[in-house]
């Protein structure tokens, strides 16, 4: 349990070490922080007994914080878990690194938000307690709002009153869900509150189905803001566009995997009735989201905004095969979510280090870098491909384990796979992958290949940051250079890891099934039991038909 603790407690000591250091100091404070951590989570990764077991480690007790609500200081995680440990800790560093000539001003506070940002994930990550999850998943929203607030473009306030009041409305309904939970288990055992996260399942799972129904409303719909989840998206595009470099990169690499971790930790375990009831309005609001932000994307010539756009249609699609309640298709949710906080990062730390240099993200005015930046292009269109799924890539694991999972969980048993979605649902989500390769392919032709094009003037756009806000002293006389070794550190551990995982991502998937088999087992027995009851209607409806399908 000790590196778990200390998983959390130094980020947090790094942060008050960056506020009490002098602006000078506080990059390298802050740098070095970040790879103590990545250093505890990977010795943590080694010393992880459950890789394959789908177990939760450490299993230790641990100590009452208010004893009065039954919130108890519990921390572990299973596979899923370390996985999201790991992706952060690399994160954080990395878009620190990339920052460094791009933040000049506030660099103590800037640099403090993603420590205290980083405490509060791992403490999300690692909480088996639900309270002390909410705390962590709640306490991400302030670090994220002072540095869109603080560090962010033009229509920071806007955005980050936006982030915030949709951020919080969300996490309170599913508070709502979470209290509703402890209420009913204390009353149903004696009156004393529990609020550990075993408990709730035990007794959410056991709920009449109209209960179940409501519960799992509460607590999808709370997280399915934070996914985020057509209708309540609006506010990501416009938190991209207006964050720093390094901010969309946490935000887009780790803070929304905390909704999708919160639903599948909570939401699917807690009231698999009302899942699956609820399974059929989900799914077609995720292929809306899929359909209609791919072709938002094809027409946006704000290229933060497209992959800000793409970002929603993809976890969009990581939510269906996460509705489909069969092991391929949770297997390919969890490897989502590491494969997007990878080859989006790198995106956003591309189109940062562009931004730096032009002051501008429109691709009307800028355009054709090949010829000025022929490293920064190679790593742009790599992580471009990435996204798209290029076999051989990172992406194309997890899309084809998706829409798998989505084909093969047809009503009827013919795909050993049970479910409720099956072959149309799986065409419908396919149709993402055409439009994602018509605005993917038509954003590098524009922004990568072609003619040069360059701001007129002092290379000042008018889509881009506050420069004031962001210390930028760049001159629209000074040459535009490739990107520099700093840079080009950060982005590699990224780049390697899309290839490593698309090329081998056997242990990652060894790792996830079990895990993954644990969260759908009890919609198999709920699946099976649902058309058991149907057969018989079946059966007398078309003998014909079950005695050509039985020859």
């Amino acid at each position: 349990m000790t590196l778990a603790v200390l998983l959390i407690v130094l980020p947090l000591a790094g942060a008050f070490l960056c506020l009490g250091s002098t602006e000078r100091a506080a990059k390298a404070v802050g740098m070095l922080t970040g790879l103590v951590v990545l250093g505890v989570a990977t010795a943590m990764a080694f010393e992880f007994p459950a890789w394959t077991s789908g177990e939760f480690w450490p299993n230790a007790e641990g100590w009452r914080l208010f004893s009065a609500f039954g919130v108890d200081f519990l921390l572990g995680t299973d596979s899923i878990g370390m996985l999201l440990i790991l992706l952060t800790a690399l994160l954080i560093p990395c878009s620190m690194l990339v920052s460094f000539s791009s933040i000049t001003q506030r660099q103590r506070g800037f640099y403090a938000q993603f420590l205290f940002m980083e405490s509060a994930v791992m403490l999300a990550f690692l909480a088996r307690d639900v309270i002390l999850f909410y705390i962590g998943y709640e306490f991400t929203l302030v670090p994220l709002f002072l540095i869109v607030a603080v560090w962010g473009g033009h229509e920071r306030r806007v955005a980050a009153v936006k982030l915030w009041v949709y951020s919080f409305v969300g996490s309170v309904v599913s508070l709502v869900g979470f209290i509703y939970l402890a209420a009913g288990n204390a009353a149903a055992n004696g009156g004393a509150l529990d609020f550990s996260i075993s408990s709730l399942v035990e007794y959410g799972s056991n709920l009449p189905a109209s209960t179940q129904w409501w519960v799992f409303l509460a607590i999808m719909g709370g997280f399915a803001v934070k996914v985020p989840f057509v209708p309540v998206h609006s506010w990501l595009p416009l938190a991209h566009g207006e964050a720093p470099t390094a901010g969309s990169v946490v935000l887009a690499g780790i803070v929304i995997k905390i909704g999708q971790y919160g639903a599948l930790r909570f939401a699917f375990p807690m009231a698999p009735e009302g899942a699956l009831a609820l399974a059929p309005f989900f799914s077609a609001l995720a292929l809306v989201g899929i359909l209609a932000m791919s072709l938002v994307c094809w027409v946006q010539n704000d290229v933060k905004r497209l992959v800000a756009y793409s970002s929603v249609a993809h976890m969009g699609l990581a939510l269906l095969a996460m509705f489909a309640f069969n092991v391929v298709g949770m297997e390919g949710a969890v490897l989502y979510m590491v494969n997007h906080g990878l080859s989006t990062a790198g995106m956003f730390m591309c189109i940062g280090i562009m931004y730096e240099r032009y002051h501008t993200k429109d691709m009307e005015v800028v355009g054709g870098l090949m010829q000025r930046m022929p490293v920064w292009s190679v790593f742009m269109v790599f992580f471009a491909m990435a996204s798209l799924a290029l076999p051989g890539l990172n992406g194309f694991v997890s899309e084809f384990l998706c829409l798998m999972g989505v084909f093969t969980a047809d009503s009827g048993v013919m795909t050993g796979f049970p479910g409720i979605l099956g072959p149309a649902y799986a065409f419908l989500a396919a149709l993402a992958l055409v439009l994602g390769a018509l605005y993917v392919l038509r954003m590098l032709q524009k922004f990568v290949f072609g003619p040069l094009r360059e701001p007129h003037g002092d290379g000042h756009g008018h889509h881009g940051h506050d420069h004031h806000a962001h210390g930028h002293q760049a001159s629209g006389h000074q040459v535009v250079k490739d990107v520099n070794g700093r840079e080009i550190l950060a982005m590699l551990p990224l780049a390697v890891g899309c290839i490593v995982i698309g090329i081998w991502p056997s242990p990652i998937l060894r790792a996830v099934e079990p895990a993954a088999a644990n969260i759908v087992a009890p919609y198999v027995k709920l699946i099976e039991r649902d058309a058991a009851m149907a057969a018989p209607k079946t059966a007398l409806a078309t003998p014909a038909a079950a005695e050509g399908a039985a020859q």
